[in-house]
């Protein structure tokens, strides 16, 4: 009888639901206990230890000065932060040099710098020709002043020599009226002269006509 129970359906159904029993609220909340004990002890763990307050350390320190091995210690730490510093610095330079050379050498670096000497030789070459024509422009400016000089300098020198020329003939004008002048004044002189020599001459022949004829009447 009691083995047939044992087989029956609804004797193993009851069996298998008594071997699995679902965890009980006290077996889970024993469970999340050990989680957050195990949890608590690794953060302690890592965490560092906690500084000691008791002022007896403090003492000690003041009163027991650094021993040989600590200064050693310490210098062997200045020296090793040292070097960690200058092989940082050494890494990061080389870093800094490797990303440099790779931008260089990259196609989009070429082709701005490319673009830039284009650019650069562009300006050079429109600065040159701007210095060019400012150059020609100055030398323009520098010949037609030069030129309106010299034409205010032959309009001068053309005054200058007619002005002397005028001045030479106005002299000879009246160098030759006084000249005139003087020829006719000595024309006048001889004029006058021949005149009374004439005049003379016809008093002297009337005087020797009268003296002739008071003689000839004197003779009768």
């Amino acid at each position: 009888m009691g083995r047939s129970l044992s087989r029956s359906p609804s004797y193993r159904r009851r069996h298998s639901r008594s071997r699995s029993p679902s965890p009980s609220p006290s077996h889970r909340r024993s469970r999340h206990h050990r989680r957050r004990r195990h949890r608590s002890r690794s953060s302690s763990s890592l965490s560092p230890p906690p500084r000691s307050r008791t002022p007896t350390l403090k003492h000690n320190k003041k009163d027991h000065p650094p021993t040989l091995n600590n200064k050693s210690s310490k210098r062997q730490q200045d020296e090793e932060l040292k070097l960690l510093e200058e092989e940082t610095a050494r890494r990061i330079e080389e870093a800094i040099r490797k990303n440099v050379e790779e931008k260089l050498n990259s196609e989009e670096v070429k082709v701005e710098i490319e673009r830039r000497v284009a650019e650069g030789v562009k300006k050079l070459f429109d600065d040159v020709e701007v210095q060019l024509e400012k150059e020609k422009q100055d030398a323009l400016t520098e010949a037609r002043r030069k030129e309106e000089q010299a034409r205010k300098e032959r309009e001068e020198l053309d005054k200058m020599l007619e002005e002397n020329r005028r001045r030479v003939e106005e002299s000879q004008r009246r160098e030759a009226l006084e000249l005139q002048r003087k020829e006719e004044e000595r024309q006048r002189e001889l004029e006058m002269i021949r005149r009374q020599k004439e005049e003379a001459a016809r008093r002297k022949k009337l005087e020797d006509e009268e003296h002739a004829n008071r003689n000839n009447s004197m003779a009768v």
